[in-house]
């Protein structure tokens, strides 16, 4: 069988399983980082499901915890970062047990990731090309020359003009919109089953904004990856997410539709963040605000994360911690679809 037949087999292959298996799979997270005063919880008991060709959104302030679940789930956390409990699977595979050696071959071939800054993911004294090869060659049986001509194939699907002349140039040649479509590229060279995309249009332009959220949503479509987009801005949820996580201080508080949970919010601090956005059909002289800020990891309240900030707040929420639970056409970490906050 040629290298090439082989990778057509393997492409077929993985197809059949993703459709058997989601393409990621969290179960009761928690994520701790070890201090000399103590233990710090970032993550606590977060779950979340991608299927094959699903874009999740997940959102929430600065220190929500976003960031973390990403890395914990690509095996990245630094020390003295660690997974204290629950479970990931990537493609029906279990992820967290793994060793550093065998998650390496995991990523890449079964996980892609794209950062905020492109910059990061390339290096600067290696053309794109090189980088881009190495990466197809190193989880497929491509030859030198299959792989280049598959490097070609990815920089034109990403939308890279003239991709033969543009392999062989820096990282620098390019703008910023052009290299994070490289590392779109890079991210998806070996068709894996699920991308982790960490606010990967903070840094550019809304007109580029625009272009890389629907390459985002075409490639999903065309190539059924499950991607997790962690963002701040709801514009980039609204336009291209399926569903849609809320994270506060560590916690998902809130899981639905996107048009669901952006136009029928039903935890107290999504429906602030939805006030916050401003409104292209009404002109108002001061834009709504949640009073106050996030605790910090160390200074979290007892019961719910948010009862310092909620207007809704009772006895309840100072002394219980809530959990997911039905609430409209989602779920919502809230005691007022949980027997009330007295």
């Amino acid at each position: 069988m040629t290298p090439a037949a082989a990778s057509q087999r393997t492409g077929t292959d993985t197809m059949a399983a993703r459709s058997a298996a989601p393409a990621l799979e969290v179960s009761n997270l928690t994520v701790e980082f070890r201090t000399r005063r103590g233990t710090l919880t970032a993550i606590d008991d977060v779950s979340m499901r991608i299927a094959p060709g699903e874009i999740l959104g997940v959102v929430g302030e600065s220190g929500a915890g976003k960031s973390i679940t990403g890395l914990a789930v690509l095996g990245l956390l630094e020390v003295p970062g660690r997974i204290a409990a629950g479970e990931i699977h990537v493609n029906g595979r279990r992820i967290d047990t793994l060793t550093e050696e065998q998650l390496t071959k995991v990523r890449g071939r079964e996980m892609g990731a794209i950062f905020q800054d492109p910059l990061t993911a390339l290096n600067p004294i290696f053309s794109i090309g090189a980088q881009l090869i190495e990466t197809i060659r190193l989880h497929t049986d491509l030859s030198k020359e299959e792989a280049r001509q598959r490097a070609i194939k990815l920089l034109r699907e990403v939308g890279i003009p003239a991709p033969e002349e543009r392999l062989d140039q820096y990282p620098h040649q390019f703008s910023g919109g052009m290299r994070q479509r490289v590392v779109i590229a890079l991210a998806l060279a070996a068709e894996p089953a699920l991308i982790i995309a960490d606010e990967p249009t903070t840094a550019l332009d809304v007109s580029i904004q625009a272009q890389i959220t629907a390459l985002l949503r075409r490639l999903c479509d065309d190539h059924q990856t499950g991607i997790m987009l962690v963002t701040h801005d709801m514009g980039v949820i609204a336009e291209t997410a399926d569903r849609v996580a809320v994270m506060y201080s560590g916690r998902v508080v809130e899981t639905g539709r996107v048009e669901d949970v952006i136009h029928d919010a039903q935890h107290p601090y999504t429906k602030g963040l939805m006030a916050a956005i401003p409104s292209l059909h009404e002109r108002v002289d001061k834009l709504a605000q949640i009073d106050g800020s996030m605790p910090r990891l160390n200074a979290r309240p007892p019961g719910c994360a948010f009862n310092a900030r909620c207007p809704a707040a009772g006895p309840r929420c100072h002394r219980d911690k809530p959990v997911l639970v039905p609430a409209g056409r989602g779920e919502a970490a809230c005691f007022l679809h949980d027997g009330g906050t007295e």
